[in-house]
């Protein structure tokens, strides 16, 4: 069983490999699937900045390329106070694979703020 801190350590991880020259704004993602897998993400940018890539969506990417396509909880770290919700792109991609998924967001103080799809997309876009 996975503990939310090796989630934690795994978000913070991936912030470090973030490959954010522009911004210096450095994000990881760490995505739990139902099968209790962990998938890393972090931001990759990008000088035409609308090719840039959420960490959020890079897990959430990793992980549908290995066959994952259910998902229990996903944490989202910055290295700064602030917490950093997803962008209103990575909210609709969580909500496609996920009505569900708990969201942990992390700061670099060792703060967490819980959260989930629901609360941060009410009324996601859908074609059912």
């Amino acid at each position: 069983m996975v503990t939310e801190q090796e989630l934690i350590n795994a978000a913070k991880e991936a912030s470090k490999k973030a490959y954010a020259p522009y911004s210096n704004f450095h994000v990881g993602a760490a995505l739990l699937t139902a099968s209790n897998k962990i998938f890393q993400g972090c931001n990759v940018e990008n000088a035409s900045f609308g090719a840039t890539n959420c960490a959020e969506r890079t897990a959430i990417f990793s992980a549908v390329v290995n066959g994952e396509r259910e998902f229990k909880k996903l944490v989202i770290f910055v290295d700064r106070e602030e917490f950093t919700p997803p962008c209103g792109i990575c909210r609709q991609v969580i909500s496609e694979f996920s009505h569900d998924i708990e969201i942990l967001l992390a700061n670099n103080k060792g703060d967490i703020k819980r959260t989930n799809i629901r609360e941060l997309l009410p009324l996601s876009f859908e074609l059912n």
